[in-house]
């Protein structure tokens, strides 16, 4: 997932950034109001995660407030220390999705994140993803190819994940950049080929059929030659 966070904790932020980032998701920053709604604004995610309170003139609520009055529906997580009743039902009628009071358990988090994604998906029991005969279980984060188990690595398991859900197109690199890892920008590394091949090795390794392509001159492509 591509997540924003915006929070003024620099402790709280860093290990919500951190945790997110070793399970293999992209996560943007903003530590006030002003930046958070400009990335919110501008910026396309699975996931945003606003703490209520926030120096300057725009807090979380107003920054949802916003974004929900422009259209933007992507799935709001309010992180906040105010725990009362009429605080997560104000946070809530503001146009966030779910509530979670500070302080709080990082597991319960990630799972709140990874519900809110699968509802704006529209179904909520889809969380197998299937290429041919390779098959990715979202939630057990188990992968398998003609029911041979397969290993991977948090980030190869997003990279896998990303073809996945693009499956039969050219992906570039810089979607790749972009949504697998956090780069806006082209840093002159190896990172994607290195993974790619490593990646290729898991899930082609032994079968006849290759599943996962070069497309020269422009990206990958998941899917099997016909």
């Amino acid at each position: 997932m591509k997540i924003l966070l915006v929070e003024d904790n620099e402790r709280v932020s860093l290990f919500v950034a951190k945790g997110l980032r070793e399970a293999g998701h992209v996560v943007d920053l903003a530590d006030n109001g002003r930046d958070g709604l400009f990335l919110g604004s501008t910026e396309s995610y699975d996931v945003m995660i606003f703490d209520r309170m926030l120096p300057g003139d725009i807090d979380g609520l107003a920054i949802i407030e916003v974004l929900r009055k422009t259209g933007n529906k992507v799935p709001i997580l309010i992180l906040s220390a105010l725990a009362e009743v009429d605080d997560r039902i104000q946070g809530l009628r503001a146009g966030g999705d779910d509530y979670l009071t500070k302080p709080f358990a990082f597991g319960e988090l990630e799972a709140r994140l990874d519900a809110l994604v699968r509802r704006a998906q529209g179904n909520s029991n889809e969380t197998v993803l299937t290429v041919g005969n390779l098959k990715m279980d979202l939630l057990s984060h188990k992968v398998s190819r003609g029911g041979r188990p397969i290993q991977l690595q948090p980030r190869e398991f997003k990279l896998l994940e990303y073809l996945m859900r693009h499956a039969g197109q050219v992906v570039t690199r810089t979607m790749l950049l972009e949504n697998v890892w956090d780069y806006h920008f082209d840093p002159q590394t190896n990172v994607i080929d290195v993974h790619v091949s490593k990646l290729r090795q898991k899930i082609d390794a032994d079968f006849d059929r290759p599943l996962l392509q070069t497309v020269r001159g422009a990206g990958y492509r998941l899917g099997a030659d016909d």
